[in-house]
């Protein structure tokens, strides 16, 4: 019986990659438990399985009384000296189960404990492989979307994991059977495994996207330093090099535009402006406000990162942008106050 047991548990291991030194802990546990229930004993019985020598040992402990009250935890110096001849009044005495004794509630134990340790290992190796792919960015196929709520059904490695709609790009229509580039915002774990927390709105699928796209990005040669987007319409993002000899801009867009052309086709059309960071805030917020002129920028010397931009009269409109988009993606981009003027000073606006 012990040679099948051992090898049965070393199958396991080999097949669904549950260690055999977890599965006899927890099999251990659940027959110490069983024998006390069963047999009697103390709460500390003996439970010793030992793969390597093929041995398979239980026993459960008594303390000796003169008078026995609870023969379950309790045994007269009659009969502890069946076990140990130097037994004395107040010793902890060990009684060594037979095969028979204890074999029933073994397998009982052992298939109960290898059914639960099978799915919560499977679940702990699921949670594990998509803990890694957080932050990450994952090809998925549309299984199904609601067609009320309108949230989507996604497989991913053959785990199910739900885009709600809020999460998916305005104007998008995902298609059953297609497949989608999803951000993975976060893993938590599940009564039925681990749920996934996706997106293809967040701003972390920006830049993935720019890694896959962009070789310098990838290998660090470009730095994304920030990014602010309002998906399915207009994304803006921040780009440095570390190489004074990169062009980090130019890296990002491609030859011709085919990198960011790439990027734009995979969002559905949505706008990417490429802008380059810089250390001094007024470069920056000159170069966010991109593809608007910029004549000034005169930041607030009180130091609330409050600022006023001046921009000739033509470009006014085009700073601003649609119902103010360009310049509160701008803001956003460089965390500053903006206050839009045109040259001839007949308005004034802000975005934050």
């Amino acid at each position: 019986m012990n040679k099948e047991f051992f090898e049965a548990l070393y199958a396991l291991e080999k097949e669904k990659g549950i260690s055999v030194a977890y599965l006899i802990e927890k099999i251990s546990n659940a027959i110490s438990i069983a024998v006390k229930r069963d047999v009697g004993g103390i709460d500390e019985n003996i439970v010793e399985i030992d793969p390597e020598a093929g041995r398979f040992y239980v026993a459960v402990r008594k303390y000796v009384v003169e008078e026995v009250t609870d023969p379950l935890t309790e045994m007269t110096p009659a009969e502890a000296i069946n076990y140990s001849k130097s037994a004395n009044i107040g010793d902890l005495v060990e009684i060594p189960l037979k095969t028979k004794e204890f074999g029933r509630i073994a397998a009982q134990a052992a298939k109960h404990v290898i059914r639960q340790g099978i799915s919560e290992a499977e679940k702990g190796q699921l949670l594990q492989k998509y803990q890694s792919k957080k932050y990450e960015l994952i090809s998925a196929q549309v299984l199904k979307v609601d067609p009320i709520k309108g949230n989507a059904t996604l497989e991913i490695d053959k785990h199910e994991a739900i885009l709600p709609k809020s999460e998916q790009v305005p104007g998008e229509e995902l298609v059953e059977g297609s497949r989608v580039m999803i951000y993975v915002v976060d893993v938590s774990a599940g009564a039925k495994g681990p749920k996934l927390m996706i997106s293809r709105t967040h701003p972390g699928l920006i830049k993935r996207l720019f890694e896959i796209e962009t070789p310098e990005v990838e290998d660090g040669t470009v730095e994304i330093k920030a990014v602010s987007r309002e998906a399915g319409s207009r994304t803006k993002i921040a780009v440095y090099s570390k190489d004074e000899n990169v062009d980090p801009v130019g890296a990002c867009i491609g030859p011709k535009g085919s990198r960011v052309s790439a990027i734009v086709e995979e969002l559905g059309g949505e706008k990417i402006d490429v802008v380059k960071y810089s250390e001094d805030p007024a470069e920056f917020i000159s170069a966010a406000l991109s593809p608007a002129q910029v004549l000034s920028v005169e930041l607030d010397e009180e130091g609330t990162k409050a600022c006023h931009v001046t921009v000739p009269d033509n470009q006014l409109s085009l700073a601003i942008g649609n119902k103010g988009q360009n310049a509160r993606l701008a803001a956003r981009l460089t965390g500053w106050k903006i206050d839009i003027r045109p040259e001839s000073g007949f308005y004034e606006g802000s975005q934050e």
